[in-house]
C-alpha cells in the first residue's frame, strides 16, 4: 500500500456579503496583499502537500492577478452555490490522481492567520487515524440556549468546541459523505458534519486561537495584529 499523500482543498466561491465591501472578502487587502494570498501561502509553506485545489466562482475575475495563481503546486476548480458544493467540486477536480486512503485538509479562504505548525499537528495527530478530524478550540463564554430571543437554559460550556480549519479526512470518505448529503438534501456547514451524518466521530485537534476567519470589517484590523505578532514569534 502506498503512503497516503496529503492534499488541500480551498472553497474561494463565497462573496462575503456580512462585510459590505465591493470586492469579495478573500480578495480584501491585509498587510498590502489580499486575503487569499495569504491564506494560500501559508498553505503552501506546508512541505507536505501534493497540491492544492482552489474552487472558485466561474465569473471571479480576481483571481489571475493573485501572484500564487500560477504557483505549479495550484490548480483552480469550478465554485458552486454552498460550501460544500465548492469542496465536492475540488475534490472531483483529484479523482485521477488522490487515492481513496489520501488525506485532504479543507481550509477556509478567509482564515489568513493559520499557522503552518497547525497544519503539522493536524498532520501528524491524525495521519493514522481511520476517521480524520479538524482544529478546534474549546469555548470559554458561558453559552445560552435562546427561544424567541428569550434564555431557556444554560449550555455545558466543557462540552462544547469551536469548529475551525483546516478539517482534515480521508479522500474517499470526505467525497462519499458529500455526495450522499446532497444526493440527500442534507444540509452541512463544514466537512465534520458530513462525516457525522454518517455515523463517524472525527477528532478534535486544539489549534491556535489567533486562527481568525474574516467575517465582518471589524476583523480586518484584527487580522493585521495576529500577523504582526506571528511575524515576531
Amino acid at each position: 500500500m502506498n503512503t497516503p499523500r496529503f492534499w488541500a482543498v480551498v472553497p474561494a466561491a463565497g462573496v462575503g456579503k456580512r462585510m459590505g465591501a465591493d470586492v469579495p472578502k478573500q480578495y480584501l487587502e491585509v498587510l498590502g496583499q489580499p486575503v487569499l494570498q495569504h491564506t494560500l501561502e501559508r498553505l503552501l509553506s506546508v512541505e507536505a502537500f501534493s497540491g492544492i485545489v482552489v474552487a472558485l466562482g466561474l465569473e471571479d475575475g480576481y483571481w489571475p492577478d493573485l501572484p500564487c495563481s500560477t504557483h505549479p503546486k495550484i490548480r483552480r476548480a469550478p465554485g458552486g452555490k454552498e460550501r460544500a458544493d465548492s469542496v465536492l467540486s475540488g475534490l472531483r477536480s483529484l479523482e485521477n490522481e488522490a487515492d481513496p486512503e489520501d488525506w485532504v485538509l479543507v481550509h477556509d479562504a478567509a482564515r489568513p492567520c493559520l499557522a503552518r505548525t497547525d497544519v503539522e499537528k493536524l498532520m501528524a495527530t491524525l495521519k493514522d487515524d481511520p476517521v480524520g478530524g479538524i482544529l478546534g478550540l474549546p469555548v470559554s463564554d458561558t453559552l445560552k440556549s435562546v427561544d424567541a430571543g428569550q434564555i431557556t437554559s444554560t449550555v455545558d460550556r466543557s462540552r462544547v468546541w469551536r469548529a475551525l480549519t483546516p478539517q482534515m479526512f480521508r479522500y474517499g470518505t470526505l467525497r462519499g459523505a458529500l455526495e450522499e448529503a446532497a444526493l440527500n438534501g442534507w444540509a452541512v456547514t463544514d466537512e465534520a458534519s458530513a462525516i457525522e451524518l454518517k455515523g463517524l466521530r472525527p477528532k478534535l485537534v486544539e489549534g491556535r486561537p489567533d486562527n481568525l476567519k474574516i467575517t465582518r470589517p471589524e476583523d480586518l484590523p484584527l487580522a493585521v495584529f495576529y500577523m504582526e505578532r506571528q511575524c515576531c514569534e
